[in-house]
């Protein structure tokens, strides 16, 4: 009869470096699914004892305790508890802890052995936390467990045969430990003791990590640090790209000028620089922004700040009924709504995940960048109010503020009225302080400006066509009244809409620019820039900025209440289907799209009425 082969979970906290451990243990030999009856997903590969014995390992998600905040927790019980049906209950465990916080990993490794299962545990990262000044007696440490412990470095494939060693050792005659206690305030008690008692040495770049600490992570004083650190970052998205842009404006405009040249007054040469250039080109040139404004992010992700901002805003969401579970999917709705909005799945609470679902298309996501820059460069002044203060930084602050806001008002109401859901506990794990690298850096943003530019030759330049197609035809006769755009079926349907709109200061230009927007909030921007471009009377007025050409044709509340629409308006198809996927059905997008264009309709027409009667309509 063929023994079967033994199935091994390794299991442990986020970060503790457990998926770098599984890939250096199971190499290429590994497969992915999900597991039974549910969407998480399941990472499963093949290993070898010394001897050729081969062994099954699984990475689980990670965990902080037997009892679950989310789906993915409520995974990793199952299956070490032998819960989760069409799956088997583990031979044994790999326990995996980060050495450099053995104090808050040990809680859930004392809970994982106090299982009775055959344990190993693995005190990785070494490497780091000696560099940190920390040393740790391993020996001592498996004393006081009563299992044994093996350092390693998964990234650097050390400790790896000693770790199999002492698994087959476990299997073939599991050694149990008297000393798990049970309860949690058990537990925390006795995993801080064991962490202390383990200690060799410690040397000051420790200590002064909890010095930074209890200023970024103070209830006021973390505040402050992280929306300092958002100005700056919005005065340097203005400040550095001012000559990229201009470079690139100018390629284009000798671009333009070629074509131009080259071939004569053809439907071929509208297409070209009308459509392609004036459209796709006018979303291009907002390239340098974004790149800054990443640049900012992957330098705070990369120095271990952003997990600390995530845990100062638990607190402010705590106050709106939700939890930090709720602040990582936010965060990642910055760069985009859809990964945000699929981020949630990590959120236990049905209830709370809906009420995130529904609020993430109010986080300014980099697609609102290219909308955002073009209104205030072209009505904002770039005047200073104050040392190394720029009005249109400051400006472009404000509207990522009133994102925010939004935000947590509507979470509010739709926690208290809609979802009613329930505020769950929030634990998370605080990274070391650490230079950032830059050929790390490099690669974000080099990822970045790549999803940038196929977006814009795929997505914006399919609708920058249509559009332009819709714009040029039919063509308005010889001495018509009306222009060609007026004339043309883009035109008509402007009308249509701008009857609507026009409540709230929104002129034929913006109703023309809103349905293409629809696939993605950057085409507003290639929308007018194509609009302009197909109705303008000369060479000299096509070469105009799409900036200059707004500001001599919209007024000052006019554009302010298309930057109010823009900062809630749910204008992304791509978003509206995801939030359908993830919510099963209709009720929930449908809900959403309702409130977000309500909204957005509402506080366009405060802001345009309250500026009229200011004078600056």
């Amino acid at each position: 009869m063929t023994q079967a082969v033994p199935l091994v979970a390794l299991v442990g906290n986020p970060n503790a470096g457990k998926s770098a451990l599984f890939n250096a243990l199971t190499g290429a030999r590994q497969k992915i699914a999900n597991y039974p009856g549910v969407t998480v997903e399941r990472k499963s590969g093949r290993a070898a004892f010394a001897d050729g014995r081969p062994v099954e390992l699984i990475d689980l998600p990670g965990a902080y305790s037997l009892e679950p905040d989310s789906l993915d927790e409520a995974v990793t019980r199952d299956v070490v508890l032998g819960r989760l049906e069409g799956h088997r209950r583990p031979d044994a465990l790999i326990v995996v802890v980060d050495a450099g916080n053995l104090d808050n990993h040990l809680r859930f490794a004392l809970e994982l052995i106090g299982q009775g299962l055959p344990t190993v545990l693995a005190l990785n990262m070494v490497d780091l936390a000696s560099r940190d000044g920390l040393e740790l007696d391993a020996e001592k440490l498996s004393l006081e467990l009563g299992v044994p412990v093996v350092a390693t470095v998964a990234v650097r494939k050390r400790g790896l045969d000693p770790l199999m060693a002492a698994l087959a050792g476990q299997l073939a005659s599991p050694s149990t430990s008297a000393n798990a206690p049970s309860g949690r305030a058990e537990i925390t008690k006795r995993a801080h003791a064991i962490a202390r008692s383990v200690i060799v040495s410690e040397t000051q770049g420790r200590q002064w990590t909890r010095r930074l600490d209890s200023v970024l992570l103070h209830p006021v004083g973390g505040i402050v640090v992280l929306l300092a650190l958002l100005f700056v970052m919005f005065q340097g998205v203005y400040a550095w790209s001012e000559a990229p842009i201009g470079w690139i404006e100018g390629g284009f405009a000798l671009l333009t000028e070629a074509i131009n040249g080259a071939l004569p007054d053809s439907l071929f040469r509208s297409f070209l620089t009308d459509g392609v250039i004036a459209g796709v080109g006018s979303v291009v040139v907002f390239l340098p922004q974004i790149l800054i404004l990443f640049f900012f992010i992957l330098l705070l992700e990369a120095s271990g700040y952003m997990t600390r901002a995530a845990f100062v805003m638990d607190r402010l969401m705590a106050a709106v009924g939700l939890s930090g579970h709720s602040f990582i999917p936010l965060l990642s709705s910055f760069a985009c709504a859809i990964p945000g909005i699929m981020a949630t799945r990590t959120i236990m609470d049905q209830k709370e995940r809906l009420a995130t679902i529904l609020i993430a298309p109010l986080m300014t996501c980099s697609a609102r960048l290219p909308v955002y820059t073009l209104i205030i460069g072209a009505f904002i002044p770039a005047t200073s109010v104050g040392p190394g203060i720029g009005l249109q930084g400051l400006v472009l602050f404000g509207l990522y503020v009133a994102g925010i806001v939004g935000a947590m008002l509507a979470a509010s109401i739709i926690q208290r009225f809609v979802t009613n859901s329930r505020q769950s506990s929030f634990l998370i794990e605080m990274p070391r302080y650490q230079m950032p690298r830059l050929r790390d850096i490099a690669i974000g943003l080099w990822q970045r400006a790549w999803i940038f530019l196929r977006r814009a030759g795929t997505i914006i330049f399919a609708a920058t066509i249509i559009l332009w197609a819709l714009l040029s035809f039919p063509k308005a006769p010889e001495g018509a009244n009306e222009s060609q755009v007026e004339y043309s079926v883009a035109g008509r349907i402007a009308d249509g809409i701008e009857v609507v709109v026009s409540p709230i200061g929104f002129n034929h230009d913006i109703a023309l620019a809103l349905v293409p927007a629809m696939a993605a909030r950057e085409v507003a921007v290639s929308a007018l820039a194509t609009a302009y471009a197909v109705d303008a009377e000369d060479e000299d007025e096509q070469a105009m900025t799409l900036g200059t050409q707004l500001t001599g044709k919209w007024s000052l509340a006019t554009a302010l209440a298309f930057l109010a629409w823009f900062v809630f308006a749910p204008q992304c198809i791509s978003t509206i289907a995801v939030t359908r996927r993830e919510t099963n059905g209709w009720k929930w997008p449908t809900f959403m799209v309702v409130y977000l264009f309500a909204l957005a309709y509402v506080a366009a027409g405060i802001t345009y009425w309250t500026a009229v009667a200011a004078g600056l309509g």
